[in-house]
């Protein structure tokens, strides 16, 4: 492997569009999403050296039976998300796409045996420019988008990002844009049970990742569901961890490293570097 090799990151992007607006203390008196804040701010300087273009994916986009990459030159906003303050839909991220790194993304999935699709007219969803606002505020770095499958089933999101290492290798990082916890009803819940709940599925989902063999490691993860927490973490569905599946496909030999875990209202949420 070439010492130039990017990460692979599991970011979680937080609360709608939390750094743009004044959200209240939790009962502890501290801000949510703050340490979330420095986390991504770091991200730049943790990685050490500019990439060519950001491949990210996000739990905001699915798109029936196929990835499909995003081949806009200048994508849009799209303000997918409801009840914020009026200036949080004014918001802008003009990074510009990179239509020839999403095509030849395209390709290696195509070479892989796993058919996918292109889409000209997709903007920026707030699990894209939210938290690159935050990372890459210049927006000077070019950005492409690739939607998860419908199925939102862990192996063949496995497979796709397997099918996307070799981009590592090419100056593209990939960033997987989520959240570990996601069960909007229960955020604003102090209900004990609960957040022994939510950590003991963080502690989970952070062995699991951890695993360095490749094979052992998707193993482990596709049977997220049959631990006893995993429902009670993502209502009503899991979209929002099935990036992770992703950047666990591309981390190919390299373990995962727990490198941030914030909390909002006693719920841990993580963030996850392969490499």
């Amino acid at each position: 492997m070439s010492n130039e090799r990017f990460p692979v990151y599991f970011i979680p992007h937080g609360g709608g569009p939390w750094p743009f607006m004044d959200f209240p203390a939790g009962p502890d008196g501290k801000k949510p999403w703050a340490d979330l804040e420095t986390f991504l701010k770091g991200l730049d300087a943790a990685i050490g050296r500019r990439p060519k273009a950001i491949l990210i994916i996000s739990g905001h986009w699915e798109h029936e039976a196929n990835p499909t990459l995003s081949i806009a030159a200048h994508p849009g906003m799209i303000y997918d998300y409801s009840g914020f303050p009026p200036e949080t839909y004014t918001l802008s991220y003009p990074a510009p796409g990179a239509p020839e790194i999403a095509r030849r993304a395209e390709a290696l999935l195509e070479t892989a045996g796993i058919p996918a699709a292109e889409d000209d007219k997709r903007g920026y969803d707030h699990g894209v420019f939210i938290p690159l606002m935050v990372a890459y505020p210049d927006a000077d770095v070019p950005v492409v988008m690739m939607s998860m499958k419908n199925t939102l089933d862990a192996e063949s999101h496995f497979a796709i990002g397997k099918a996307l290492e070799p981009l590592r290798d090419e100056g593209i990082l990939i960033l997987a844009s989520g959240m570990s916890y996601h069960n909007m009803r229960m955020f604003f819940h102090d209900t004990p049970e609960h957040k022994q709940q939510a950590l003991r599925f963080d502690d989970w989902l952070s062995e699991a990742v951890a695993i360095k063999d490749p094979d052992e490691r998707a193993a482990r993860l596709a049977l997220w569901e049959q631990n006893p927490d995993a429902q009670a973490c993502h209502v009503p569905d899991h979209d929002h961890l099935v990036p992770l599946f992703v950047a666990a496909g591309a981390a190919g030999q390299d373990a995962g490293q727990h490198v941030f875990r914030g909390e909002f209202r006693g719920k841990p949420y993580s963030g996850y570097r392969f490499g």
